[in-house]
């Protein structure tokens, strides 16, 4: 079990006027090689939460355990922490800051006290994860479109060879084509090498599409925590709290409504289309 929360709350500005209670008692298990999804409206605790998970906020109270050590415990190597639970933050882009993509993505594993030759075989191989070919490696970062400037910078990431990949809005500001295109990275990262990703996202759609456990964050309160199909089932009381289900939950409500037994659990494209022929496969057969 790579990540444990226990009784974790967090208090911004504790003891002044500004004080606010960010998270609330949050339980949470993240099983080895889980694609986990997070949504939650803004200053729902989202985003505090994940900066928990590698230590780069400490809780006010409570515990995070990564790989049953308790992170919190005196003489606990945080360095060690953040090279195996790596967190992307919205707009990584503006973390580039060396002179060329090769030189940005090998200062994380060189950081690490790796030796030169082991770095740019890290290097190399985080940058073929991402699909940004030798081609790059001598742009500025600068030069590159803004999805794969995002690529770079998880690049960057991977290259310290996390069993953790956390991403905090990671298609924020991109086209339609360059959100694909980050996602399907991601998902395809997920699958070969079996790391743990956990994704933060306002997209209904993209939670939908990639992954196979969603927490909903409310007031800095778990609301919701099961499969997509679950959860979008309380689509209702997402709306209450400025959230919505995917496109696709509603086409099929619209559907049901209008008569068709369709599958109202479908929370994809793909899935709305094979129902839906599978049900006017049925009518014909009965014509």
């Amino acid at each position: 079990m790579p990540i444990r929360t226990e009784h974790l709350n967090y208090i911004y500005n504790p003891g002044t006027a500004y004080e606010k209670q960010a998270l609330s008692d949050i339980d949470l298990e993240l099983p080895d090689g889980q694609f986990v999804g997070i949504i939650g409206h803004t200053g729902s605790g989202k985003s505090t939460l994940i900066q928990h998970l590698n230590g780069l906020v400490r809780a006010t109270s409570g515990t995070v355990w990564y790989n049953g050590e308790d992170i919190y415990r005196e003489g606990y190597s945080m360095k060690e922490l953040r090279s195996k639970v790596g967190l992307v933050f919205q707009y990584p882009e503006y973390q580039l800051f060396e002179v060329d993509v090769f030189t940005d993505v090998c200062f994380g594993p060189k950081n690490l006290g790796l030796s030169k030759e082991e770095t740019e075989a890290r290097a190399s191989e985080a940058l073929r994860q991402v699909g940004l070919g030798e081609e790059y490696y001598k742009k500025s970062p600068f030069e590159l479109s803004g999805g794969q400037k995002r690529r770079a910078a998880i690049a960057g990431i991977l290259a310290m060879q996390p069993e953790v990949l956390i991403l905090d809005e990671p298609t924020a500001g991109l086209d339609p084509h360059g959100r694909d295109e980050i996602l399907d990275q991601i998902q395809k990262l997920h699958r070969e090498r079996g790391i743990t990703v956990v994704l933060v996202s306002h997209s209904m759609e993209d939670i939908a599409r990639y992954v196979e456990r969603i927490i909903v964050m409310e007031k800095g309160r778990v609301r919701f925590d099961d499969t997509p199909k679950k959860v979008f089932e309380h689509y209702r009381e997402l709306e209450q709290i400025g959230l919505a289900a995917p496109q696709v939950t509603y086409v099929m409500q619209t559907l049901r409504g209008a008569g068709m037994d369709i599958d109202l659990a479908a929370t994809t494209v793909e899935e709305a289309k094979a129902s839906i022929l599978n049900y006017f496969q049925k009518k014909a057969q009965e014509g």
